[in-house]
């Protein structure tokens, strides 16, 4: 069995990365046969999805797999046929990271099918989540409309792979370790680390309950 993460965040270490260790210590945890895999998809140069629509051309030889050959391709190879998947990343202007944005079309794009139900070619049931992590707390967050936007890829990686998606989202993260070095006034760093102190232990320990579900049998 393996659970793979993949980090759509610049920062190795950040807060997304973090999240999705203990996902992955979680799922160890569980059961210490199980296969895990860190991906940070910053360290990669690759693109989105460039409407060549090769992975839909009848008899062609990348129907159903992206034709694009580039850094990312041996990981879009292997990564359908993982027992569990997670998919993390900050949250910058309202969205996912480019990268994981860019990952998400060229993975999730040529499984999907022009057919009656909108149908997959997903080789197998693979579970999946979605972890987020954003400055803003959980009010402001579902204020703004967070929770629908995501919903919509949350909903099609479901479809895809055939079951429902879960979701963690961690809030009022810190991002700097020293505030008093940026701009920026909007943000109390002592209530933040405060919040950080009490809070993220427990989003950590989420996370690692979110992996022991993964690979639950």
């Amino acid at each position: 069995m393996k659970i793979v993460a993949v980090n759509g965040s610049p920062r190795k270490k950040g807060n997304t990365a973090t999240i999705l260790q203990h996902v992955l210590d979680g799922a160890k945890q569980a059961n210490d046969q199980v296969e895990t895999q860190l991906v940070h998809l910053y360290t990669y140069q690759y693109t989105g999805c460039k409407s060549c629509f090769a992975c839909k051309l009848k008899n062609g030889k990348s129907y159903g797999k992206c034709a694009l050959k580039d850094d990312i391709t041996p990981i879009l190879e292997e990564l359908p046929n993982a027992d569990a998947i997670v998919f993390g990343s900050p949250i910058y202007f309202s969205e996912l990271t480019g990268m994981m944005r860019c990952f998400l079309e060229r993975l999730l794009f040529p499984i999907f099918t022009y057919t009656e139900n909108w149908g997959s070619l997903a080789p197998k049931k693979v579970r999946t989540a979605f972890v987020y992590t954003m400055n803003l707390t959980k009010p402001v967050m579902e204020e703004w409309g967070y929770p629908e936007r995501f919903q919509k890829m949350e909903s099609v990686a479901g479809h895809l792979f055939g079951i429902p998606s879960e979701v963690l989202s961690v809030y009022n993260t810190v991002q700097f370790n020293d505030y008093s070095k940026y701009v920026c006034t909007v943000f109390s760093e002592e209530e933040k680390k405060q919040y950080r102190a009490t809070q993220f232990p427990i989003d950590c320990q989420k996370a690692e309950e979110l992996g022991a579900r993964l690979i639950a049998e």
